[in-house]
């Protein structure tokens, strides 16, 4: 079986630094690279893009960066829309839109559900971002984007597909909208920073005739009385649980700290919650 790439990217570690936005329009902004790319314009054309989403409500609220390419797709749209073999798809498991072959072709362009392609005006060119296969096949081993990355955020492989099915399920990588059926090359590993919601509280206790914050109290979060996630209130008092599909029903979260207990039953909304402030109370 042949070795082909992919791509890792982990949600977690990006900051939105954007080098790797940057990185890429250095590589291909006026720069032509014959039966590769054509030269990316100037304005209008993000191959990689990064995208921003914000979870929760004050005072627990996170945000995360997710970078965004042509997704190299084993069953690609693009490929099925086009004509004349103006995409092909390398043995390597790089999709190529031909800048010869793919002019005047905007079909190609709408054919992507993911939004990746991006129709040049100018040159009346369909263009993506080519995994910087103008490079692999020089002999480097990442991508700019990667190279350029201060956070490694990305890491390119050379795997079998096999072995690649292997390493996702181990390391719990995810493709966008896996349900599309186009079978992507580019894995992320924390995609529930976007896809999933958290549930949050604040745990206090009256000590010493003062409300104040509850360190170290154990939190349980139970469904349908399954245990589902467990986690411990930091110097803050506030606690996070992760990983809950959004639209869920049915949830009890208890609290147990030295001060006494709390219990509340919620419902998971689109969105991740806040529960607010949770009182301990000591046993009857």
């Amino acid at each position: 079986m042949a070795k082909k790439w992919n791509l890792i990217v982990d949600i977690a570690r990006c900051n939105n630094c954007r080098v790797c936005f940057l990185a890429v329009k250095d590589e291909h902004i006026g720069n032509e690279f014959p039966g590769y790319a054509a030269a990316q314009p100037a304005q209008g054309h993000n191959w990689l893009e990064i995208r921003r989403h914000e979870r929760g409500h004050l005072p627990i609220v996170d945000a995360h960066f997710m970078p965004v390419m042509c997704n190299h797709c084993d069953d690609a749209p693009c490929m099925k829309a086009a004509k004349d073999g103006a995409v092909r798809k390398r043995d390597d498991g790089i999709v190529i839109i031909d800048p010869e072959k793919a002019k005047g072709q905007k079909q190609i362009v709408e054919a992507c559900p993911y939004g990746a392609v991006s129709w040049n005006e100018e040159k009346q060119l369909p263009q993506a971002w080519i995994f910087d296969a103008h490079l692999l096949d020089t002999g480097w081993t990442q991508t700019r984007a990667e190279q350029g990355c201060p956070t490694a955020v990305f890491k390119s492989v050379k795997v079998e597909d096999a072995e690649m099915a292997q390493l996702a399920k181990a390391e719990g990588l995810e493709v966008l909208q896996p349900e599309l059926g186009t079978k992507p090359r580019i894995y992320y590993r924390n995609l529930h920073l976007f896809t999933k919601c958290f549930a949050s509280g604040s745990v206090v206790a009256v000590i010493n005739g003062v409300e104040d914050c509850v360190a170290g109290a154990e939190v349980v979060l139970k469904q349908g009385g399954r245990e589902v996630g467990r986690a411990t209130t930091d110097a803050f008092g506030e606690w996070k649980i992760d990983r809950l599909e959004p639209g869920s029903r049915g949830y009890q979260v208890e609290v147990t700290g030295k001060a006494g207990r709390f219990s509340r039953q919620f419902d998971m909304g689109d969105e991740s919650v806040y529960l607010g402030v949770m009182p301990l109370t000591a046993a009857a």
